[in-house]
């Protein structure tokens, strides 16, 4: 499932995890970022790529003017004036579980639309 795994120290420090091409169907590169805070902030951001287009979204918790400390910006844009408030459990590894079956989710709707 992972082409690759990176830290990434420019602007702010997070973890990048590139997704094997061979894992989507129709020419598309997809990533998920990571940022996580010691207050239990964090910003987990998942982009697909395709010549023509991006389809993105994020699951957020963070203090901010837009929405509820939990919150997630949907697909496609992930745009702050579509979020949408959210309640996310409070173990990362909980919240890692529910993003990485999100995106799975995503694939195999990827592949039954071929």
């Amino acid at each position: 499932m992972f082409e690759s795994a990176a830290i990434v120290k420019e602007e702010k420090l997070h973890l990048r995890v590139e997704l094997s091409s061979d894992y989507y169907p129709n020419e598309a590169s997809a990533r998920f970022e990571i940022r996580w805070y010691r207050n239990d902030d964090f910003n987990f951001h998942y982009q697909e790529q395709r010549r023509d287009s991006d389809w993105k979204c994020r699951w957020d918790r963070h203090p901010n003017a837009h929405n509820s400390r939990d919150h997630f910006h949907p697909p496609p844009a992930a745009s702050r004036t579509d979020a949408e408030n959210a309640q996310w459990p409070d173990d990362h590894r909980d919240v890692s579980r529910l993003v990485l079956d999100r995106i799975e989710e995503r694939i195999e709707m990827l592949w039954e639309q071929q």
